[in-house]
């Protein structure tokens, strides 16, 4: 029970900061005056969470925690878990109290929204500009965290252990606030320049403030369904590509670059795998395309540069559908799709530093069998902090995160195979989509799609932004806290 509550006031300022967020929307109904309709649905539910935040801020004070940092990473592991479900909750209520969607798709649009996916069972050409805006932001924010949110504003002692446990490993600067200011105003900043970038090449403002801000949080959200394919301009898929790359990139390693410091910039592993790969993948899938698509070699070159890229960074913009597309290319999407960006970015997947470190150790152990048994060589990777070795507990972990996360690739999968009673391929793409929060559908998710399948995709997108070993630990404490407070009940 102590445990459970060590974060009382976090809790409160946590709930404070999503009501002000869901507010938001509320501040483009200038510019379309016909949907002042829609104010209550963001007003009720910002107001609850604004009260609801300062009663616990005023009578939920216990005393904070002096144990070691594992301890406090398990309880903000739970401080976590209570924002994600909280703010998904919040997210969601807009669309319910507006009639726009029923509860189960709702939930669905926050969770895809918060966690950065882009899946949507919304007609987006039908909808309000409102909500359209309340999908980006959502997106938008969803990409630094909640907690990462809190920290820029307060800060106690637990800060680290929160910050690490909502899967942020590196810290720009000794301060861990001024880490997350940094973070916060690079991030502000891309979209300045992002959506100036979108207006010069032909885009409307509204249209280039979403995709700015979908792009940069790795989303996919758009304002067209037909996504980025529906502008038909090699400007704006350039500068969609650019920005899906900015947002896939690792903070530290983007500090490093806005910096100046290129060299060091190129010198991170992480950074040299990402392009390594474009460079193997890009013109393969182009030479498939080509020949599968009937297309010329520079229109194959031209559709899978941007859909590899979308598929990489999980950001989930298309240019066009899957459903022709060859099983090869597909196959290579759905390889990208479960590798996915930067740990310490905005994107999902397993990452970019996970799949190097997994790589590195078996070609070094199949090294390690060719050679004489006194041979000793150590792993090493660079990240934007200098050389790291890789050691016994890392690899460990990393191994530990592979399997369980290529084990519930499979749950997934066959869950919605069945519920949506499709192909094993068509399955495969949209669950490692929403594991891998990336948002591309080959045409089982949408408006149509049954509930049960929704749930299932809900349960990965979940899992795949609060990177499975969170959810665990922060249902652990969720289970202590209650049979704590059962066997206290019990005595009395």
């Amino acid at each position: 029970m102590k445990l459970a509550f060590k974060y009382g006031n976090h809790y409160g300022k946590l709930a404070v900061i999503i009501g002000v967020l869901i507010a938001v929307p509320i501040l483009i109904l200038p510019f379309y005056p016909d949907e002042v309709k829609y104010i209550p649905s963001f007003l009720i539910p910002s107001i609850l969470s604004i009260v609801f935040g300062f009663f616990l801020c005023k009578y939920l004070h216990v005393k904070q925690s002096q144990g070691g940092f594992r301890d406090n990473l398990r309880v903000g592991s739970f401080a976590v878990l209570f924002a994600w479900v909280y703010g998904i909750t919040m997210g969601a209520l807009p669309f319910v109290l507006s009639g726009l969607l029923n509860p189960i798709q709702a939930v669905f649009e926050a969770v895809s929204g918060w966690t950065t996916t882009g899946l949507s069972v919304m007609d987006v050409e039908a909808t309000p500009y409102i909500f359209l805006f309340h999908r980006g932001f959502m997106q938008f924010c969803g990409g630094l965290g909640f907690l990462m949110m809190m920290i820029i504003f307060v800060q106690g002692k637990q800060a680290m252990a929160l910050y690490s446990a909502e899967g942020h490993p590196d810290k720009l600067l000794p301060n861990i606030r001024k880490t997350a200011q940094t973070i916060c105003i690079m991030y502000c900043g891309f979209l300045v320049v992002g959506v100036l970038m979108y207006l010069v090449c032909g885009m409307n403002l509204f249209d280039s403030i979403i995709h700015t801000m979908c792009s940069l949080s790795t989303g996919g959200f758009s304002t067209r369904a037909d996504s980025i394919g529906y502008y038909d301009s090699p400007a704006i898929e350039a500068v969609t590509i650019v920005q899906m790359l900015v947002g896939t990139t690792n903070f530290a390693a983007l500090l490093l670059l806005t910096k100046g410091k290129i060299m060091q910039f190129i010198e991170v592993s992480e950074v040299r795998f990402l392009f390594m790969l474009l460079i193997v993948f890009v013109p393969v899938t182009a030479f498939i395309l080509t020949y599968g698509l009937y297309v010329n070699l520079a229109e194959g070159l031209r559709l899978s540069l941007f859909n590899i890229v979308s598929a990489l960074s999980t950001t989930g913009y298309s240019t066009m559908p899957y459903q022709d597309w060859p099983q090869a290319a597909l196959g290579i999407m759905i390889i990208m799709m479960l590798i996915g960006g930067g740990i310490g970015s905005t994107a999902g997947g397993l990452k970019l530093t996970r799949i190097y470190i997994m790589l590195r150790s078996t070609i070094d152990d199949i090294r390690m069998r060719l050679k004489p048994a006194r041979s000793i060589r150590k792993i090493t990777y660079i990240t934007a902090h200098g050389k790291e070795e890789v050691d016994d507990r890392l690899l460990k972990n990393t191994s530990s995160f592979f399997v369980c996360y290529l084990v519930l690739f499979c749950i997934g999968t066959i869950a919605v195979s069945i519920t949506a009673n499709c192909d094993l391929t068509s399955a495969m793409f949209d669950f490692a989509s929403s594991l891998g929060t990336v948002g591309l559908s080959i045409g089982i998710t949408g408006p149509a799609t049954n509930m049960a399948t929704l749930i299932v995709e809900i349960i990965g997108m979940f899992m795949g932004r609060l990177e499975i070993f969170i959810v665990f630990i922060g249902v652990h404490e969720l289970y202590s806290y209650a049979r704590s407070f059962i066997r206290l009940k019990w005595k009395k």
